[in-house]
């Protein structure tokens, strides 16, 4: 009898497990490391309030926004895919929330140096050298009106390019002139960067060298490139 009773709890809770994994779906990742681990690059008090509110709220944002529609079910690119199509709601708070996921993945604690394998000779071959894309891909931060991000992204043709989007856009996004898959990224938004280096964006920009995580980026390019 206790193990008919079991086997009937367990059939009931399928349907809810089965709804549970659905609306999980977009989750908000805890953050890779101790919010003063970049320090004195990136300071403490700067990640707190950057992920725990920033980012947070982006999250909360967008799951309140697509709460009861087929987007608690759809993969964020096939989301982005077709972002003109949605309301600011969705296109602001969808780029904000998948952005930073990306972007505090791209740094760790002794991080910087310069990467190496494929993606060295990706961007050496692109670039001419990967002092030359640290220079133009810290120009593209630099000259970013307003708030936005800028992005090193695998093209169609697998080559890659620089990008600058506005506010909380991305490469992988429809409304975007051109497009791919983006490997790596920084948040030039003032509240990235204002607690300590206030309107010196460009200090903030040769700081974060110092923290960027090359194996995950790397990662992420050999990702991108298996698929073409």
């Amino acid at each position: 009898m206790k193990k008919l009773f079991f086997y009937f709890i367990a059939f009931i809770s399928i349907p809810y497990a089965l709804k549970a994994q659905q609306e999980t779906l977009h989750k908000f990742a805890p953050l890779p490391y101790a919010y003063d681990a970049l320090e004195p690059y990136i300071d403490k008090m700067t990640m707190e309030i950057h992920y725990d509110r920033h980012h947070r709220a982006y999250f909360n944002n967008f799951t309140a926004a697509i709460k009861g529609t087929e987007l608690e079910k759809t993969p964020m690119v096939t989301i982005f895919a077709s972002i003109s199509t949605q309301p600011p709601a969705i296109r602001n708070n969808a780029g904000g929330y998948w952005n930073h996921e990306m972007f505090w993945n791209c740094m760790k604690p002794n991080g910087g140096g310069t990467p190496s394998g494929t993606l060295n000779e990706a961007i050496t071959a692109s670039f001419g050298s990967f002092d030359n894309f640290k220079k133009l891909f810290a120009e593209a931060g630099v000259k970013r009106f307003g708030s936005g991000w800028v992005w090193l992204v695998v093209g169609a043709d697998g080559k890659l390019f620089i990008s600058s989007t506005a506010n909380q856009d991305n490469p992988y996004m429809n409304t975007e002139e051109k497009r791919g898959t983006p490997v790596f990224c920084l948040d030039v938004w003032e509240h990235a960067y204002y607690l300590k280096y206030q309107n010196k964006r460009a200090d903030y920009i040769t700081a974060f060298w110092n923290v960027v995580n090359w194996e995950y980026v790397q990662n992420m390019y050999d990702s991108s490139t298996a698929k073409k």
